[in-house]
């Protein structure tokens, strides 16, 4: 029976994923000090550990091939290179609870989404964007208080880590990171690797929960070409963000099943572009004027993961996670203003890969229905007619392998229905690997 190339290829990339992970069964358990590339430097690493130094040296690389859909099918591929340290100003010199992090970033490579013509709302290669360049992604000092109940850092932050924060596993964008940065209030919401002057408080209940506020500057000069690599603040301070964030973290049952339930909302002082009217109060895409500002920007997000299951005699570490997420962001300003996904994970799927990961999920992105009304509008003008846009559906399948302690493989199938939120746009198929390294 004959197989149409989308299906071979799909087919092919879920069979190299069981290669893969039976090829690493096959060999012998990973020692101890062998956690990086380059090894413990002759122990050096651990012992400058002990004395409070850490370094976080990684790469991320994805690669990703259409095999439908787009204007054109394209293979490309992107990355970054992570370089950091994490002080221990305690044990280095004698403050209490108290640490300093650094985190520079390089991403290089193309982007399959914009050179195949993919017209999709969310990229199908997280790890690129924002620029191509080097940044400072995190350099901040951080301090406990009162047995760890009150948290606070200040410095460069990129608001994702702290507030939705969520794994980026997946490749494609869609399932990666914190959502509101992912959608419109992504003009002002910076996910990593983009960070700006910030500080945040966090009030911790024990293994109860949490809940944090945040203040982030507002600056788009973060983002413009020539102001990637500047650590100082670029002209065009526009406001300032204000995210607050509870989360509930309770366990279930006698196997202590975790989960982790978040509320936040967001507030940003800053004046925005509405997405309909111009300052006449007529339709921005008929009459071609300026558009209205509005003087704020909001919006709320809600976060569930549980565990569900662990297999009998399970330490804990292997089991399946189900998650759910929903973020919405002001409609006056925010042109693709809402992002909804769920799936799972399943750590460990056979006894004998332990550290091995299954992922799936799906996700809806949809287009304002007051970005849709500009285009209906202009339509009816007699303008060049566009299609009407409204919701994009994405979903995502990879088996992760931990070949080894310092290197995961993740092949991931991707499938994109009504790209752009455009109903008549072909559908989209994506096949790709992600790759992990710890050197």
């Amino acid at each position: 029976m004959k197989h149409p190339p989308i299906l071979r290829l799909a087919l092919l990339a879920v069979c190299s994923s069981f290669i893969l992970a039976s090829v690493a069964n096959a060999q012998e358990a990973p020692r101890s000090g062998k956690d990086w590339l380059f090894g413990d430097w002759n122990g050096k690493r651990t012992e400058l550990q002990e004395k409070g130094i850490t370094f976080n040296f990684g790469h991320v690389a994805e690669f990703a091939t259409n095999t439908s859909g787009g204007e054109q099918e394209l293979s490309r591929y992107t990355d970054q290179w992570t370089l950091g340290a994490t002080l221990d100003l305690g044990k280095l010199w004698g403050i209490p609870n108290a640490t300093f992090r650094i985190n520079i970033t390089d991403r290089n490579g193309d982007n399959l989404s914009d050179d195949a013509g993919l017209g999709t709302l969310q990229q199908v290669q997280e790890v690129y964007g924002r620029g191509q360049t080097w940044r400072w992604t995190e350099v901040y000092y951080q301090q406990t208080y009162a047995n760890d109940k009150l948290d606070w850092k200040i410095g460069r932050l990129p608001v994702g880590e702290d507030f939705a924060s969520f794994s980026c596993d997946f490749m494609n964008l869609s399932f990666c990171g914190s959502s509101p940065g992912n959608i419109g209030s992504g003009s002002y919401w910076y996910n990593w690797p983009v960070s700006q002057w910030a500080t945040r408080l966090k009030f911790n209940f024990g293994d109860q929960g949490y809940v944090q506020v945040g203040a982030y500057q507002l600056n788009p000069g973060y983002l413009r070409k020539g102001n990637e690599a500047r650590f100082d603040s670029p002209e065009g301070t526009i406001g300032t963000l204000y995210p607050l964030e509870a989360a509930w973290t309770p366990k279930f049952g006698a196997r202590a099943l975790a989960g982790s339930y978040k509320f936040g909302v967001w507030y940003a002082d800053a004046e925005l572009d509405d997405v309909l009217l111009d300052t006449d109060g007529n339709a921005l895409s008929v009459s071609g004027g300026n558009p209205l500002r509005r003087s704020s920007g909001y919006g709320g997000y809600f976060m569930a993961q549980q565990t569900v299951f662990h297999p009998d005699g399970d330490d804990g570490h292997r089991g399946l996670d189900l998650f759910f997420h929903y973020a919405q962001a002001d409609r006056r300003t925010a042109a693709f203003d809402r992002q909804l996904r769920l799936g799972l994970f399943y750590n460990g799927p056979f006894a004998s890969r332990p550290d091995d990961e299954i992922g799936f999920a799906v996700a809806s992105n949809r287009v304002n229905d007051r970005a849709r009304t500009g285009v209906a509008l202009a339509n009816a003008a007699g303008l060049p007619v566009r299609p009407l846009p409204h919701t994009e559906y994405v979903g995502e399948l990879f088996y992760g392998v931990q070949l080894t302690p310092f290197l995961a493989l993740r092949p991931n199938i991707q499938y994109i229905r009504d790209a752009g939120g455009i109903n008549s746009a072909k559908d989209i198929w994506v096949v790709g690997m992600k790759t992990s390294l710890a050197f």
